[in-house]
């Protein structure tokens, strides 16, 4: 049975009064999807999907409290009851599918961004924002009011709205955190100075949610732990203050997060940090509190790490969120005893982070549906009235997701793949340090395809006669995408390749150890992104001396958007990678590179025994354009279209399957 495999995780818990089916939340998180401010179908089969999928406790995206805590396009409007009517739509599919409903209250003080709010920022001491550089408005005792009962009326709404209750938002360093830590709070009146003075506000906030909202409404409290950074809280400090609002019994619960706007990196920590980051506070916490429950959260990726957490006695509830955006049935699968079908994160915060980060509406790379649900169905699929042969040629991410979703949805489906391995070049990148979990995907999907009776030819390479002569009902292409032939620079478009005639590696070669450099190689990253930096990376520890070469102002710069940049130049620096940036190879002859500064035109020499290019792929269309001349139909799909990002193969590979 499951609940021997995760006996704790599958305990229900008591929360005033409410029963957890279990104890997994899936967190808030903002999933910037807001219309005008107001939520909408979105929002309500990204969430029903998750309390579909058996999560215990949903917290919804946070709510600003006040205009001056506007921080995204996608956030909800702040102090406006029109938002009730639409939250119920929310409240009802979480509700209704077995979950407790939460919302998130949240106000970001000084770390406030005007593009959006078009408002100062309001802090307790005036301090300058860590989100941009803009400076923030000391606060005064009629505004600390005013902000006291903006949360007040959120949770009125949410009440209304039909939440089980609220989770206030003192992590982060936001507007609470910001009163509670003397670095940030310089004042001397009431507000300031003493324990009692610094927690006046969120003592005033909880005590005043509760009259408004009753005894049966539950009440939460957000905070985080960042050790490393000396002006930050220590957990000692934050305990006693967790403790002081404990003794009360102002909060239901208390959820324990990692990092902040001092060391954002860690908020949504990637595969470069260590697992159950929020454990340790937690542990601390669950040592000293009476009545609250103390939640988990912070890089629990799957139900063992959850389990692990639980049965250590850490923690009461655990948080999962990135995990539950990759598969919104982690919940449910494991309690069914099949963890081994839950398809795990990544933890690369590509389209999660990604694109909040870029205030778009949040996704998933591996999970397409994500943030689709409302028309896409979910991670659930609808069987097909008239089911089809389907062929689909190349086993990468395009190739892998069609043919698994036409599967699930009773197609007969064969995979042809020219290898003798799934996965395409995304098991090159894999194979790059720390990268492991994309490998753990693609033995994922070679489960799911036999699970799925798919039939799985390697070594068949496909012509155009041999898919007619397969005379399938559909063709899906997936064929991918290959190294280009020269080392083309974005900043030197006039040349297709590196004047000078010496060869160039390409990273997808000497990453599947088809070439092996010598022992000082330059690595041209065109990309910015993981091909390029990741390989330098592998070169690295495997002892080479590595320069890179890149055309940006810094190393990784798509990856700045994945908030996993600075983790991963700290790690190259540590192997003794050196960075020329802004930069560009105006010549390579096979042993020495004439590196050009694209600010002042600079040269300067640097010899080498191998040159290595990174740099977008050329699509491989070829099979494409062979079925076109003979008439025959198909859907093509991800990196044979043009080449991108896993993420779309994905996307592409979802999307045809679905319209078989």
């Amino acid at each position: 049975m499951s609940e021997m495999v995760f006996k704790r995780l599958f305990t229900p818990a008591a929360l005033r009064g409410k029963t957890l089916r279990n104890r997994i939340v899936f967190g808030a998180h903002t999933a910037n999807m807001a219309v005008d401010g107001l939520p909408t179908e979105r929002h309500v089969g990204y969430y029903a999907e998750r309390a579909i999928g058996g999560a215990g406790m949903i917290v919804v995206e946070p709510m600003p409290v006040h205009p001056a805590a506007v921080l995204t396009r996608g956030n909800f409007r702040p102090a406006d009851d029109r938002v009730v009517p639409h939250f119920r739509k929310v409240t009802e599919a979480i509700r209704g599918n077995g979950a407790v409903a939460i919302q998130q209250l949240y106000h970001v003080g000084q770390h406030a961004d005007a593009d959006n709010s078009f408002h100062a920022g309001w802090s307790p001491s005036g301090l300058p924002s860590y989100h941009d550089s803009d400076g923030s408005h000391r606060m005064t005792e009629a505004e600390i009011e005013e902000t006291i009962d903006g949360f007040v009326q959120a949770a009125r709404r949410c009440h209304e709205a039909g939440f089980d209750g609220v989770e206030v938002w003192a992590a982060y360093h936001s507007m609470l955190d910001q009163f509670w830590t003397p670095w940030s709070n310089r004042r001397d009146d009431r507000w300031g100075g003493s324990l009692e003075n610094r927690t006046r506000m969120s003592r005033e906030v909880m005590t005043r949610i509760r009259k408004a909202c009753g005894d049966d409404f539950i009440i939460g409290l957000a905070i985080n732990d960042e050790p490393e950074v000396e002006v930050a809280l220590k957990r000692e400090a934050l305990a006693e203050i967790v403790d002081l609002h404990d003794r009360d019994a102002m909060m239901d619960y208390v959820t324990c997060g990692s990092g902040s706007y001092f060391d954002f990196y860690r908020i949504m920590p990637t595969f470069l940090y260590p697992e159950k980051l929020g454990a340790d506070l937690a542990a601390v916490l669950k040592s000293t509190v009476r009545h609250a429950l103390v939640t988990a959260e912070s890089h629990i990726r799957t139900p063992e790490n959850a389990e692990t957490v639980l049965s250590e006695g850490r923690a009461d509830l655990v948080s999962i969120v990135r995990g539950q955006i990759a598969d919104p049935h982690l919940a449910a699968k494991s309690a069914e005893g099949r963890p081994q079908d839950i398809r795990g994160c990544l933890s690369c915060n590509q389209m999660c982070w990604g694109r909040r980060s870029r205030d778009y509406w949040i996704s998933c790379v591996i999970n397409p549906s994500a943030g689709r649900e409302w028309e896409w169905g979910g991670d659930r699929f609808t069987p097909s009235a008239r089911p089809k042969s389907v062929l689909v040629v190349g086993g990468g991410p395009a190739g892998l997701e069609a043919a698994r979703v036409a599967a699930e949805r009773g197609h007969r489906v064969t995979l042809a793949e020219a290898s003798d391995r799934l996965g395409g070049q995304f098991r090159l990148a894999g194979m790059q340090p720390r990268r492991a979990q994309i490998l753990d995907l693609i033995d994922w999907y070679e489960r799911q395809l036999n699970q799925l009776q798919v039939e799985v030819r390697f070594g068949q390479y496909m012509e155009a006669e041999d898919v007619e002569r397969e005379s399938p009902d559909r063709v899906v292409i997936a064929t991918g995408a290959l190294p280009s032939d020269g080392a083309f620079q974005r900043a030197l478009p006039q040349f297709d390749d590196i004047p000078g005639g010496g060869k160039a590696l390409s990273a997808e070669a000497v990453m599947a150890r088809e070439a092996r450099p010598g022992k000082s190689v330059i690595v041209l990253d065109d990309g910015g992104n993981w091909k390029g930096c990741g390989t330098a990376w592998k070169l690295a520890e495997d002892g080479h001396d590595v320069t890179i070469v890149t055309p940006d102002a810094m190393v990784g710069k798509e990856l700045q958007r994945m908030a996993v940049d600075l983790p991963l130049r700290r790690a190259l620096a540590a192997l003794g990678v050196r960075f020329v940036t802004e930069s560009a190879i105006v010549h390579w002859d096979g042993k020495t590179a004439r590196i050009a500064s694209l600010l002042s035109g600079r040269e300067q020499e640097l010899d080498a025994d191998a040159l290595v290019y990174a740099a977008t792929s050329v699509a491989d269309d070829t099979l494409s354009m062979r079925l076109t001349e003979r008439g025959i139909a198909f859907t093509a799909i991800g990196d044979c279209t043009a080449s991108r990002q896993a993420a779309f193969a994905f996307h592409d590979g979802r999307k045809a399957a679905l319209g078989l």
